[in-house]
């Protein structure tokens, strides 16, 4: 009934999460059956073959397939004739449907068109996609993708003839031309998925290096904005800075991502790992100038909240929308909270209301969200310490 299921026994491995966090491996021989009523296929265990760190285990199924293929080799089947032909044995799925996206997306044609002036004696656009192809499905050094990867372990088409330096090659091609590929993939994308970028959110984050000492490279230049340093972004030193994954002792670089409603990147950008993140607001609003967005908002969280970045969003976009930290910001404790109105209910757990404070082209607009529900377990949080307190001081009154 589906020609493209592949029916035959294979060798199959589950997982287990024991109790103690320990992730135990089963290899057991399974085959794919058809099941009528379902209207698809089913695994069927044939045969539990014992655990994956058994070394016994492993050889019996070593002994087990030499003597299949003693039997029943390719080599044979093609001797025999019967008009069979062994084409080849790559692993086929993951890179096919990835390269099916990449195709579909217009990427491929997006970074031809980029080489199509230059001549670098290979295929850039194959080069480029083998490494998105290693980092999606195995990640790996380019050394290793070229060498067993690329030779071994998989098939991509016209890629078997490419170098490992080839592959460098390519790193520095999409280092120099990122801005330009980021953009026109972008329009690829609006197009093609009717993207909604009204709203584009953005943020950043860090990513350290396993290194004990930092990056000897300048960083000055690199968050001024200007195009230069946009090429440049990819080369940001590694330095020590505020580590948001709790790795403090080792030097790291600063990501970030501008995104749409939907989570669709729009363009990424990297800093210097010492960059604080409400400065890296200049050069986003730089480079997404010219960029076609129509009337975005920008939304940040309370981290980009500052007079400059409010100013560079206002020049930049026109709309914004960022967090608040209330304890922070004075104007926020007297003022809003102090601005009678009633709360609007837009869901059982957010209630919201809006607060204007100033007059003419000055005034500022807030947006006063409240849980309910968070409240609630707020209330009987501080009613449970102020129990526990009272309890304590009646026992140490003196008499």
């Amino acid at each position: 009934k589906n020609p493209f299921i592949l029916w035959g026994m294979y060798l199959r491995e589950s997982k287990q999460k024991r109790a103690d966090g320990r992730v135990v491996t089963y290899l057991q021989i399974a085959e794919n059956v058809w099941n009528p009523e379902k209207g698809r296929s089913q695994t069927r265990i044939v045969y539990n073959c014992g655990r994956g760190d058994d070394p016994g285990a492993v050889e019996r199924l070593r002994r087990l397939a030499r003597s299949i293929l003693r039997r029943c080799s390719p080599e044979e089947i093609i001797a025999e004739g019967a008009g069979w032909s062994l084409v080849c044995a790559w692993p086929y799925g993951d890179v096919y449907a990835l390269e099916a996206i990449w195709q579909r997306l217009g990427i491929d044609t997006v970074i031809r068109k980029q080489v199509a002036t230059r001549r670098f004696g290979f295929d850039m656009e194959r080069a480029l996609f083998a490494l998105v192809a290693n980092r999606a499905c195995a990640p790996a050094s380019k050394l290793y993708c070229h060498e067993q990867w690329l030779k071994e372990d998989v098939h991509i088409r016209g890629a078997r003839a490419l170098e490992l330096h080839q592959l460098y090659r390519a790193m520095d091609f999409l280092e120099a031309n990122k801005a330009d590929i980021e953009q026109a993939i972008y329009f690829q994308l609006a197009d093609l998925l009717n993207l909604d970028v009204d709203i584009v959110f953005y943020d950043t984050t860090s990513l350290h290096f396993e290194i004990d000492e930092e990056d000897q490279g300048n960083a000055e230049g690199l968050v001024k904005g200007s195009a230069e340093a946009g090429n440049k972004a990819y080369r940001a030193p590694g330095k020590r800075g505020h580590s948001k994954n709790g790795r403090k002792d080792a030097p790291q670089i600063v990501v970030g991502l501008a995104v749409t409603r939907d989570g669709v990147p729009v363009r990424h950008w990297v800093f210097p790992g010492n960059t604080a993140d409400a400065t890296t607001v200049e050069q986003v609003r730089l480079d997404l100038r010219g960029w076609d967005l129509g009337r975005a908002i920008f939304v940040a969280d309370s981290a980009m909240n500052s007079q400059s970045n409010r100013e560079e969003l206002a020049r930049a976009c026109g709309k914004y929308l960022l967090a608040s930290r209330m304890a922070s910001i004075s104007e926020v404790k007297h003022d809003v909270l102090g601005k009678r109105g009633r709360y609007n209910a837009i869901r059982e757990n957010l209630h919201a209301k809006e607060v204007i404070i100033g007059d003419g082209e000055r005034r500022r607009r807030y947006i006063l969200c409240y849980n309910p529900k968070e409240a609630e377990r707020h209330k009987k949080h501080r009613a449970k310490i102020i129990g526990f307190l009272e309890e304590e001081l009646a026992r140490h009154r003196e008499p």
